[in-house]
């Protein structure tokens, strides 16, 4: 009966598993792969081949995991808007439906290729086992860790689906006039009226109000303020002001043009100007136009727009040859800006 290789002395050591590998006698033995291999499987207790093929395996998953991403998110860029066409999407709803969704499904496929990438490694099977069996406790600690961006991710979804606003729509957002850019899982971008760029996280744009100019009737009645003084005519001041008004072209012409006295102040007599214009983009502009105008009207025509000023009375009390106090009073006016 033949020896175990272990107890058979012309079977070398180092092949058996059973000891170091033998010192080589040349610089060309010790940079060969199979000594390099050997050396390695003794010392780590890795088989290097195996290694090998591990890292391999896994840098072509990260690869095709990148490259599917990316190729998806492209074909959906062009191919989703014309499906969602196809099943009678609106197209205001279209990119928002399309924003989300794109994101929702490239993430899925890092998502997918994460999973691939660990089940490639071993010894993190055992990790996975013990992440699944305790799937109940590592819920509980990633909710409370995470809770602001599983809020985000949540907000995200739901802005999506009840469409308060969408890509595209006009908005007043914490005193911000602006149109809805872009719209993620995590936080809305809003372009304001000077090309700023407002980042907010979908939780909170879901918390606050927000003025929606898009939704329905585009159509905006804009007011303007305008004082006049006490001694001018409160007819002439009207007139003006809807003349003026109707010139403009944004205005809406078969629409009502109002003039109302809205407040007896300090020192004016208020005015407020409400006018139609086709959308919200148009308001300001044109209430900036109108107000410029009816002041170079008033001017011409003489109505006042007073400065600010305040009246003071000055009591002072004198005595008289006679004995008695004399009351004297002075009244100063003065302007204050």
């Amino acid at each position: 009966m033949d020896e175990p290789f272990s107890l058979n002395p012309e079977i070398p050591a180092q092949l058996t598993g059973q000891g170091a590998p033998e010192e080589p006698v040349s610089i060309t033995e010790i940079l060969s792969p199979e000594y390099i291999s050997q050396y390695i499987e003794w010392t780590f207790e890795i088989n290097l081949w195996e290694l090998i093929s591990t890292v391999v395996t896994i840098l072509i998953i990260l690869a095709t995991t990148i490259i599917t991403a990316r190729l998806l998110d492209r074909m959906l860029k062009r191919s989703l808007p014309r499906v969602l066409e196809v099943g009678g999407v609106k197209r205001e709803v279209d990119e928002t439906i399309n924003s989300i969704t794109r994101r929702m499904l490239v993430a899925s496929v890092y998502l997918i290729g994460f999973l691939l990438i660990i089940l490639q490694v071993p010894s993190l099977h055992r990790v996975a086992v013990a992440m699944l069996a305790g799937a109940g406790i590592a819920t509980i600690a990633i909710s409370f860790a995470a809770q602001d961006s599983l809020s985000n991710i949540i907000s995200g979804i739901f802005l999506a689906v009840f469409k308060p606003f969408r890509i595209g729509d006009y908005i007043d957002f914490q005193g911000s006039y602006g149109q809805i850019e872009d719209l993620t899982l995590r936080h809305t971008v809003i372009r304001t009226w000077d090309l700023r760029r407002i980042v907010v996280p979908n939780a909170s744009m879901g918390k606050e109000n927000v003025i929606n100019w898009s939704i329905g009737d585009p159509e905006v009645i804009w007011p303007v303020n305008i004082g006049i003084a006490y001694t001018a005519d409160i007819d002439l001041a009207r007139k003006i002001i809807v003349e003026e008004t109707r010139k403009h072209p944004h205005v809406l012409k078969d629409k009502d043009i109002n003039v109302r006295v809205t407040e007896l102040g300090d020192f004016a007599v208020n005015l407020r100007l409400s006018f139609h214009v086709p959308n919200r983009d148009l308001a300001w502009d044109s209430g900036c136009d109108i107000r410029e105008a009816v002041k170079k009207r008033f001017d011409c025509e003489g109505v006042e727009i007073p400065y600010p000023y305040q009246n003071v009375i000055l009591k002072r009390q004198d005595a008289d040859p006679s004995g008695d106090l004399k009351d004297e009073s002075a009244r100063v006016e003065y302007c204050s800006d």
